[in-house]
Protein backbone atom coordinates (compact mmCIF):
# COMPACT_ATOMS: atom_id res chain seq x y z
CA UNK A 1 0.00 0.00 0.00
CA UNK A 2 1.83 3.44 -0.91
CA UNK A 3 0.25 6.74 1.07
CA UNK A 4 1.14 9.93 -0.36
CA UNK A 5 0.39 13.40 1.37
CA UNK A 6 -2.93 13.76 0.08
CA UNK A 7 -3.87 10.55 2.14
CA UNK A 8 -5.88 11.35 5.08
CA UNK A 9 -5.58 8.71 8.31
CA UNK A 10 -7.45 9.15 11.62
CA UNK A 11 -5.12 10.76 14.55
CA UNK A 12 -6.48 10.92 17.81
CA UNK A 13 -6.35 13.29 20.53
CA UNK A 14 -5.06 12.68 22.76
CA UNK A 15 -3.82 9.43 22.01
CA UNK A 16 -5.98 6.56 22.01
CA UNK A 17 -2.97 4.64 23.64
CA UNK A 18 -3.02 6.84 26.54
CA UNK A 19 -6.65 6.88 26.66
CA UNK A 20 -6.34 3.07 27.05
CA UNK A 21 -2.92 2.78 29.32
CA UNK A 22 -5.31 4.80 31.99
CA UNK A 23 -8.04 3.08 31.49
CA UNK A 24 -6.74 -0.46 32.14
CA UNK A 25 -4.58 1.53 35.27
CA UNK A 26 -7.89 2.70 36.16
CA UNK A 27 -9.63 -0.67 36.42
CA UNK A 28 -6.73 -2.42 38.05
CA UNK A 29 -6.57 -5.64 35.51
CA UNK A 30 -6.83 -5.78 31.88
CA UNK A 31 -9.26 -4.70 29.25
CA UNK A 32 -11.64 -6.47 27.31
CA UNK A 33 -11.90 -6.43 23.64
CA UNK A 34 -15.21 -4.87 24.23
CA UNK A 35 -13.62 -2.19 26.62
CA UNK A 36 -10.75 -1.18 23.82
CA UNK A 37 -14.02 -1.14 20.93
CA UNK A 38 -15.58 1.02 23.23
CA UNK A 39 -12.88 3.13 24.05
CA UNK A 40 -11.72 3.46 20.71
CA UNK A 41 -15.26 4.10 19.65
CA UNK A 42 -15.76 7.23 21.93
CA UNK A 43 -11.97 8.91 21.81
CA UNK A 44 -11.71 11.93 20.14
CA UNK A 45 -10.23 11.69 16.38
CA UNK A 46 -9.54 13.85 13.34
CA UNK A 47 -8.91 12.99 9.65
CA UNK A 48 -5.52 14.43 8.87
CA UNK A 49 -2.76 14.37 5.88
CA UNK A 50 -0.48 11.32 6.50
CA UNK A 51 2.72 13.63 6.62
CA UNK A 52 0.77 15.98 9.02
CA UNK A 53 -0.04 12.53 11.44
CA UNK A 54 3.92 11.67 10.65
CA UNK A 55 4.83 14.78 12.10
CA UNK A 56 2.44 14.39 15.29
CA UNK A 57 3.64 11.43 16.10
CA UNK A 58 7.24 11.98 15.35
CA UNK A 59 6.60 15.63 18.18
CA UNK A 60 4.76 12.92 20.85
CA UNK A 61 7.90 10.18 20.38
CA UNK A 62 5.53 7.22 20.47
CA UNK A 63 3.17 5.44 17.81
CA UNK A 64 -0.47 5.12 18.98
CA UNK A 65 -2.80 2.51 17.93
CA UNK A 66 -4.43 2.18 14.34
CA UNK A 67 -7.99 2.49 14.93
CA UNK A 68 -8.77 -0.73 12.53
CA UNK A 69 -6.30 -2.77 14.44
CA UNK A 70 -6.99 -1.39 17.83
CA UNK A 71 -7.54 -4.65 19.87
CA UNK A 72 -4.59 -6.52 18.01
CA UNK A 73 -2.19 -3.25 18.85
CA UNK A 74 -3.58 -2.66 22.59
CA UNK A 75 -2.08 -6.74 23.26
CA UNK A 76 1.03 -5.68 21.80
CA UNK A 77 1.25 -2.31 23.48
CA UNK A 78 0.38 -3.57 26.63
CA UNK A 79 3.04 -6.25 27.04
CA UNK A 80 5.67 -3.70 26.34
CA UNK A 81 3.84 -0.79 29.24
CA UNK A 82 2.90 -3.36 31.55
CA UNK A 83 5.44 -6.47 30.80
CA UNK A 84 3.65 -9.91 31.77
CA UNK A 85 2.22 -8.32 34.74
CA UNK A 86 -1.23 -7.24 35.72
CA UNK A 87 -1.16 -3.04 36.29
Amino acid sequence: MSTNDQDLCLVFIPALVTLLYKAEKDKGSPLTENEVIKIRDSATCMAVQFSAALEMEEKRGYPDIVAEEAWSEWQAARKELFGEQQP
